[in-house]
């Protein structure tokens, strides 16, 4: 008799740790790499390319395949001019100028962007009239919206604003119809057993189950702003608006200074992709890891 009931208790023992070790897996949370991880896998690669194209950049010049500075300045002219600015205490002014005007732009996108995504996700009727209207506006290129804007509010900031809005708004309204279709129904039919119905289930329910979606939409709409936003500067020159990037740009190809040019495009690029770095691609992994849907930084 002592036989059978030690093999029940050794099973039983060995669910039982069973059952414990999944629950650890469940309830594990992800540590911090190390330094040295995050400066290989995430620092150094990056930096690595920006060498390679430096130095590519530096052989055109030097074995004289591309003989001449009009056309192509040496890195290290390039460079000199970006000093020159900071010394002159221009170069932040430069940069503010059109950072300012991109975040507040970016903002206004996303509270007009946001109920009209839940807006045509959720109306049956409003997503048949608007839905192919934002899907076409996407495609549409943010300089075409420049003259229109000028003619109709004049060479001031509200042009630029109106030229972001118009560029980021079905961005970001796009996405959110995506997450929210692609959202199990159900979650929302729990949603309604539960008694989260109307502006409740949208709050509770739809919006954080439509996340992955959504924080896709503001990555997209924030590059759709910031390149409106240089579209709208390159064109609308007006003493008043001050020189951004993209005027700083149009400045370097009026004067023929390609040290200048190639000194507003690699300012428009670093500021583009750091908000995206430290924004935007941080708030995406949050956001899948929470569901699962990332398994490794």
């Amino acid at each position: 008799m002592a036989g059978p009931d030690t093999t029940t208790t050794d099973d039983g023992n060995d669910l039982a740790g069973l059952e414990a070790g999944l629950d650890a897996l469940d309830t594990r949370r992800p540590t911090a790499p190390p330094l040295a991880q995050t400066l290989r896998e995430k620092v150094l690669p990056p930096l690595t390319a920006v060498t390679l194209v430096l130095a590519l950049w530096q052989a055109l010049i030097s074995f004289h395949i591309v003989d001449d500075p009009a056309k192509l300045p040496s890195p290290r002219a390039v460079g000199d001019v970006v000093v020159t600015a900071w010394l002159e205490g221009e170069l932040l002014g430069y940069i503010w100028t059109s950072v300012s005007r991109g975040l507040l732009g970016f903002g206004l996108a996303l509270l007009i962007a946001t109920p009209l995504g839940l807006l045509v996700a959720r109306v049956r009727l409003v997503r048949a009239a608007i839905g192919p209207i934002l899907s076409g506006l996407q495609t549409l290129p943010s300089v075409a919206w420049v003259p229109p804007a000028v003619i109709w509010l004049g060479l001031n900031n509200s042009m630029m604003y109106a030229v972001i809005l118009l560029g980021a708004v079905p961005s970001i309204a796009g996405g959110l119809v995506s997450g929210v279709d692609q959202v199990p129904p159900l979650f929302l039919r729990a949603g309604r057993t539960m008694g989260a119905t109307g502006l409740k289930g949208t709050w509770h329910i739809v919006l954080p189950a439509a996340l992955p979606g959504y924080v896709a939409g503001l990555k997209q709409g924030w590059a759709f702003s910031w390149r409106s936003l240089m579209a709208a500067e390159i064109i609308a020159s007006f003493p008043d608006l001050g020189v951004g990037l993209g005027r700083l740009l149009e400045n370097g190809r009026n004067a023929s200074d390609m040290a200048m040019v190639f000194e507003a495009i690699g300012l428009i690029l670093v500021v583009g992709i750091t908000i995206d770095l430290l924004v935007f691609s941080p708030l995406e992994r949050r956001v899948l890891r929470s569901r699962g849907l990332l398994l490794k930084d």
